[in-house]
């Protein structure tokens, strides 16, 4: 009975339990991290996580004796060409709907005091947490979720947690996040789609790197409710907050 539980027809260890041990090794390094920081009164920020999913990731994929190409798709000339292409992309699915506020007359523009430091801290913060999101959600845990249901459950699954994690972030509220839901979970769909297509994180890294770049450093809103440094300032002229998506940033824009 427990060799049904625990093992598939192919004798191996099923997915549920994978999912399992992943989480187990994350802890195993997430704990020690936290006592660490209340101790020594030092703040865990973005990249210390990014680094813990990422030596969860490949602790699991060496106990499955699986490459970590299959985690992050075969680091070659390929995988820059599409990561610089999901960064041509990312920046379009932010530009284009600020365009059309500004060209409908729903936003005005100043410029900030530009800041090397600025664009920087914008570029590592933004990469983080894109390099941790596709790790967490589209790395080990998608593909053991996909293995074990199919393409499809899977996506509807990781798109419902995707947006859990964004659900009680600043501003969702009221009609902000209903607009934003929709759209983060779409997104979710949408970087799913582009790892199923290329069988890589590359691209799904650049598009999510670049759009929070674009959204947050480089135009001002803010990215999933939190704002930072920019380099430009938008005002909005109406308080039609499905239209301009409000302080939580384009996410929750309608167009």
């Amino acid at each position: 009975m427990f060799k049904n539980i625990a093992f598939n027809s192919e004798k191996k260890l099923r997915n549920g339990w994978w999912m399992l041990i992943f989480f187990l090794v994350l802890a195993s390094f997430l704990f020690p991290l936290i006592f660490l920081a209340n101790r020594f009164s030092f703040e865990i920020t973005m990249t210390h996580q990014t680094i813990l999913i990422l030596i969860a990731s490949v602790i699991c994929q060496l106990l499955r004796k699986d490459s970590i190409a299959n985690l992050v798709g075969k680091i070659n000339s390929c995988w820059f060409k599409e990561l610089f292409f999901g960064i041509g992309i990312g920046s379009v699915l932010m530009a284009l709907p600020a365009l059309v506020l500004t060209f409908l007359g729903y936003i005005n523009w100043d410029l900030n005091v530009f800041s090397v430091s600025t664009l920087l801290s914008g570029l590592a913060l933004c990469f983080s947490v894109a390099l941790a999101e596709k790790l967490f959600f589209r790395g080990f845990l998608f593909q053991r979720f996909k293995e074990g249901l199919g393409i499809w459950p899977t996506q509807i699954i990781i798109a419902g947690l995707f947006l859990l994690t964004h659900i009680n972030n600043p501003g969702m509220i009221g009609v902000v996040k209903m607009f934003a839901s929709i759209n983060i979970f779409i997104a979710s769909i949408l970087f799913g789609l582009v790892y199923l297509k290329t069988k890589s994180l590359a691209m799904p890294i650049g598009l999510h790197f670049m759009a929070n770049l674009t959204q947050g450093t480089i135009l001002g809103f803010g990215v999933s409710g939190n704002t930072d440094l920019s380099l430009l300032l938008p005002s909005f002229t109406t308080s039609k907050l499905w239209i301009t998506g409000g302080d939580f940033g384009l996410e929750a824009s309608a167009i």
